[in-house]
């Protein structure tokens, strides 16, 4: 006996969270070709590896904006779960991206200290303070009214905060400059940055990379629900072969097999089960094999 239960898929979050990937892409890449202008004009490496990461956030959001487009469509009989799944994968690919671009960012800071070159302070503070105008936004846009409950919106805000940490250590190194003309400080603040880039595009990879492995939701141990379930549903006697998995984060399913005593009825005691996973675990999907 099997049962599918809480097959519903609840995609009224994509719209408003399509909107806000969309106007964040026309926002960075109107202001990225102003940046490598001004990048190359100065001299300044933090503005140019500001303007790199601008140009590879411009890309990361339009894969964003992609993948809510996908997620909208059905899902059809080679893809029973639909397109969910391709804004992890986005959100993947985007983390990774975060990588690539501090790594380079690192080895031109390096060639800098070794190498110093002249930096034009007055055009850099000026292309910074509008950098980062547009960043905090842009930042501003993705992160308001709970978005950050997305996963691939939040890949998408950790590129865009990268880009306005950017803007700020350009900022800071103009002034520098310009009251000091110690040029240094340009890829030491880079570095920095590039730190700060790396320790959030790791979590994201990590959670992302959890998905797709099927790894267990946040939070759901199989010990402790197989224990609550035994203790507080009627009639249950077992639970057994218990896996979960996600689907996107806001799709967490679980299948399960089930015994019963005696003289227990079958459904209410599944009801009871969905009830619980539902207000413990915040589980909606449920499959549950019923043994006797």
């Amino acid at each position: 006996m099997h049962d599918h239960s809480g097959h519903s898929h609840d995609h009224s979050h994509i719209p408003k969270n399509e909107t806000k990937i969309a106007i964040a892409a026309a926002l960075t890449g109107t202001f990225m070709v102003a940046e490598v202008v001004g990048g190359v004009i100065s001299g300044s490496l933090a503005l140019i590896a500001d303007a790199g990461h601008m140009l590879t956030d411009f890309a990361s959001l339009m894969l964003a904006w992609l993948a809510f487009r996908l997620a909208r469509r059905p899902a059809d009989w080679k893809r029973t779960y639909g397109f969910d799944r391709f804004s992890v994968l986005a959100a993947f690919v985007n983390g990774m991206s975060l990588f690539v671009i501090a790594g380079w960012i690192l080895w031109e800071a390096i060639q800098r200290l070794n190498d110093p070159q002249e930096v034009l302070g007055g055009v850099m503070i000026w292309v910074a303070l509008g950098g980062l105008l547009v960043n905090i936004l842009a930042f501003l846009v993705l992160t308001r009214g709970g978005a950050g409950e997305n996963l691939n919106v939040r890949a998408a805000a950790l590129h865009v905060m990268g880009d306005l940490l950017g803007s700020v250590a350009a900022l800071v190194a103009a002034l520098v400059i310009i009251w000091t003309g110690w040029t240094p400080i340009d890829p030491i603040l880079s570095v920095l940055v590039a730190v700060i880039i790396l320790r959030s595009a790791w979590k994201v990879v990590a959670q992302s990379g959890h998905i797709l492995l099927e790894g267990a939701p946040d939070g759901f141990d199989r010990r402790d629900v197989v224990a609550d379930l035994c203790a507080e549903v009627p009639g249950l006697r077992d639970v057994r072969h218990v896996h979960a998995w996600s689907v996107t984060q806001e799709r967490p399913m679980v299948t399960m097999v089930v015994e019963l005593d005696a003289g227990s009825d079958a459904t209410t005691v599944k009801t009871a089960i969905r009830e619980r996973l539902q207000e413990r675990h915040a589980i909606g999907h449920v499959t549950i094999e019923v043994e006797r």
